[in-house]
């Protein structure tokens, strides 16, 4: 989400979790309506059906902990704005309900500590830190190599917090039900500090992470408002606005991908001859794109969406003297970071003790930080956008999914800073439980030495993707 600062400001201070059983309970009265309409952007809307399947296990685990046995962390999908409160919806209400059917007493609150990123506050608002905050929230710098000051707090709630800890490894949304963006080291890591402060404490409870998948469908599909929203985005970026009528149902979806199409190659072709009129920029021209690769055009346009998405965040890496090196998700992080050092000035004490001019130069890079960071924002949007994913499975939802993307993007050029999204339809979730990961089983071959501790994170990383990857 793009959020725009004009003056250089504080630096971003750490808000320390404090649970309060209050907060959790106005978040579950409230639940209930934020589930079903939109307030903001932020908000989501219209999910009104739930589907929890395999929740024995999560039963059992909540009672395991609850009896000092275990302890584990809940590894959940995070395509979507709208997770968080599913999980609340999970954690409050579905799993309560799932523990009475088996007989099982679990003690209140059936809640958790869980991880979210600093800048949501930024856009959302400082209230939200109140409600993170007592809600057992633990915010994090995720353009940060390591953010300690985080990592420590969620190492030591993990070992001797009263609930789970839950993290969404993906670290970011990327609007997709069915594609799961690659997993962050840092739940993996936690994982096996847990196991050494355990040992260390001569404590002896396992350790798990425990994958859980989210999986957004629409009750009704809504093709007129699909075609609708469409027509918008036609007449925003300037192409002749069409509508599919009553075309029959077997040509609806051809008509409607080759419009999706246009939109996608219309919006690049503008991008690349505004990146390269105005920032400088060259781009492969279409003929010098391999002859086996050039035969599919959904292929070319995602070299080209590719090449764009490397040439924005260049135009904020060469801003911020950043190298140009790493996954696009490991670069767009670490422009955020170096954006938000420059408008939330760590190395200034106090802002009001500068003379005029300084605070007007601070102001002035803080404002130009801002603007660069929009490039990057940009590229967000994009991160896990293929060439095939409508044309693998052409379902509504992955309709609606791209759209919504397109709609996001252009609402952002034109400077919207929180775009309220249009509605679809009302929603429901599907949430599987997976099977739990035992850390505890790993740390024989972590801590024989440095290099099997780093393969050892890398390989429970792999096996969590592939974990959620096979709930999908």
């Amino acid at each position: 989400m793009f959020y725009s600062k004009h003056h250089a400001q504080t630096k971003l201070e750490f808000i320390p979790p404090a649970f309060n059983p209050l907060v959790l309970k106005i978040a579950q009265w409230s639940l209930p309506f934020l589930l079903r309409f939109r307030i903001r952007s932020w908000l989501p809307a219209g999910l009104s059906r739930f589907e929890a399947t395999n929740m024995e296990v999560l039963v059992d685990l909540y009672r395991q902990f609850q009896e000092g046995k275990i302890r584990f962390l809940i590894a959940f999908r995070h395509s979507e704005v709208d997770d968080p409160l599913c999980m609340l919806q999970l954690l409050s209400n579905i799993l309560p309900r799932e523990a009475r059917k088996a007989s099982i007493s679990l003690q209140y609150p059936t809640h958790s500590y869980f991880l979210y990123e600093r800048g949501m506050l930024l856009w959302a608002g400082d209230w939200l830190g109140w409600i993170f905050s007592g809600g057992g929230g633990i915010p994090i710098h995720r353009g940060r190599r390591m953010d300690w000051f985080a990592m420590r707090t969620a190492r030591k709630l993990f070992v001797n917090g009263k609930l789970p800890i839950a993290v969404a490894p993906e670290g970011a949304t990327n609007g997709h039900s069915e594609i799961v963006s690659p997993l962050q080291p840092g739940v993996a890591q936690l994982g096996f500090w847990c196991v050494e402060d355990l040992l260390k404490a001569n404590r002896s409870e396992q350790v798990l992470i425990l994958p859980v998948s989210l999986r957004y469908s629409y009750i009704q599909p809504n093709w007129a408002k699909l075609d609708w929203l469409l027509s918008k985005l036609e007449a925003d970026t300037g192409l002749p606005v069409q509508r599919i009528g009553k075309s029959a149902s077997s040509d609806r979806q051809d008509i409607l991908y080759q419009r999706l199409f246009q939109l996608g190659e219309h919006l690049l072709s503008e991008m690349e001859q505004f990146y390269h009129q105005f920032y400088h920029k060259n781009f492969p021209e279409p003929a010098s794109i391999p002859t086996e690769q050039a035969a599919d055009a959904n292929q070319v346009l995602a070299i080209r969406l590719q090449n764009l998405l490397n040439v924005a965040l260049e135009v904020g890496e060469e801003y911020f003297g950043l190298p140009t090196e790493g996954t696009v998700i490991e670069r767009c992080r670490r422009l955020e970071e170096a954006g938000w050092q420059y408008i939330y000035r760590e190395d200034i004490p106090d802002l009001n003790s500068l003379s005029p001019v300084k605070r007007g130069l601070a102001d002035w890079i803080a404002e130009e930080a801002s603007i660069r960071m929009r490039h990057m924002r940009l590229v967000e949007s994009f991160v896990a956008v293929t060439g095939t994913y409508i044309r693998e499975k052409p379902t509504f939802e992955r309709f609606a999914e791209t759209a919504l993307i397109l709609f996001d993007t252009i609402a952002r050029i034109k400077g919207q800073r929180i775009p309220p999204r249009p509605r679809l339809g009302k929603r429901s979730v599907k949430i599987t439980v997976g099977e739990p990961i035992s850390v505890s089983d790993r740390w024989t071959i972590y801590q024989k030495n440095r290099q099997a501790a780093r393969q050892s994170v890398f390989q429970l990383t792999q096996d969590l993707q592939g974990a959620l990857e096979e709930m999908i």
